[in-house]
């Protein structure tokens, strides 16, 4: 039925040649994904700010979001954006603006994953506390950024409502203000690798702690704007510096699911080897589904299409619903 992939599954499945010789411990980078995925536990934070980046986690944290006030969309954007980039977005968690929750997840991701962006909770008000709980996580003390404090005097107006304003006296609009430029900050390393300003029209700085841990704000446009302009800092770090990253080829079949499944199944096993997952989406109402292709190797990909079509009765597209309006295949 797919004659290609069945022999490429009966390739991969044959065990590997003096596998007794792999040391126990590169079997343990094997399982875990490689070496960026090992427990970070005894890695430096220079170290995490220097290795390939291949996986990444987002950190949503706000009440906000978790009662429904405001919709989450900086994390389908950070999805774009790592899928753009090549990197494996691998986690996406919305917690709660409390200390205990955000110094857990931070910890965690942090081990787990190379590049790790959280969002929200850096405002002037008591229930920003995502810097201070951040410190908190790592040990490290909240410090007067200066730079970032300069910036803040220079870019930003006061509020028509506080007309007198003076960044010179002490005020309680003043200190709300200086919440936002107290940042974590480890004294013994270089502040270069802490505290990025990727865009020079903002003063809000992307806060870098424990070498992977990249504080954004949570107002979309601000998030969008400050995770754009980190790319060209990390382009180096890729594991595919070249800028093909992965590639997504979509599929539309007539049939249902139901008839597919078996197929899919069996194509997903012969083709995991070679890094590609296979997916399939409903599209509830229209009269075609759609099949996925996910993948780093473009050439394979490629070559297997001419076959996916043909068990799925289907047709490539390159946006998913583009055929609703043709002939029946």
């Amino acid at each position: 039925m797919f004659s290609r992939v069945a022999l490429l599954a009966r390739h991969l499945s044959r065990p590997a040649l003096c596998s007794s010789r792999i040391p126990a411990s590169a079997s343990a980078l094997r399982q875990g994904g490689g070496a960026n995925s090992i427990m970070a536990s005894g890695i430096s934070a220079d170290q995490r700010d220097s290795r390939t980046i291949n996986t990444a986690a987002c950190l949503i944290i706000g009440d906000e979001v978790l009662g429904g006030k405001t919709v989450d969309t900086n994390s389908a954007y950070m999805a774009k954006w790592c899928f753009s980039l090549g990197i494996q977005l691998k986690r996406v968690e919305v917690i709660s603006d409390d200390e205990n929750e955000i110094i857990e997840a931070v910890r965690r991701m942090s081990d787990r994953y190379d590049f790790v962006v959280t969002s929200g909770g850096i405002g002037p008000t008591h229930d920003d506390i995502t810097y201070a709980s951040i410190a908190k996580a790592f040990g490290l003390p909240l410090v007067l950024n200066q730079e970032a404090f300069e910036r803040m005097k220079r870019l930003s107006k006061p509020h028509p409502s506080q007309p007198n304003f003076n960044w010179d006296e002490e005020s309680p609009a003043r200190t709300a203000r200086l919440r936002m430029v107290q940042l974590p900050t480890d004294s013994a390393r270089d502040p270069k690798t802490q505290f990025l300003f990727p865009r020079e029209e903002l003063w809000v700085p992307v806060a870098v702690v424990n070498g992977n841990v990249h504080i954004l704000p949570g107002i979309p446009s601000l998030f969008e704007a400050l995770i754009d302009a980190v790319k060209p800092s990390i382009i180096h770090r890729l594991i595919d510096p070249d800028g093909k990253g992965i590639a997504r080829v979509l599929i539309s079949t007539p049939l249902p699911e139901s008839a597919v499944a078996e197929y899919l199944t069996q194509l997903a096993a012969a083709v995991e080897p070679k890094g590609v997952k296979v997916g399939s989406y409903p599209r509830w109402g229209k009269k075609s589904n759609t099949v996925t292709l996910v993948g780093r190797d473009h050439a394979f990909l490629e070559s297997i299409i001419p076959e996916v079509e043909k068990n799925v009765q289907g047709r490539r597209v390159i946006v998913e619903g583009e055929d609703d309006d043709l002939p029946d295949h």
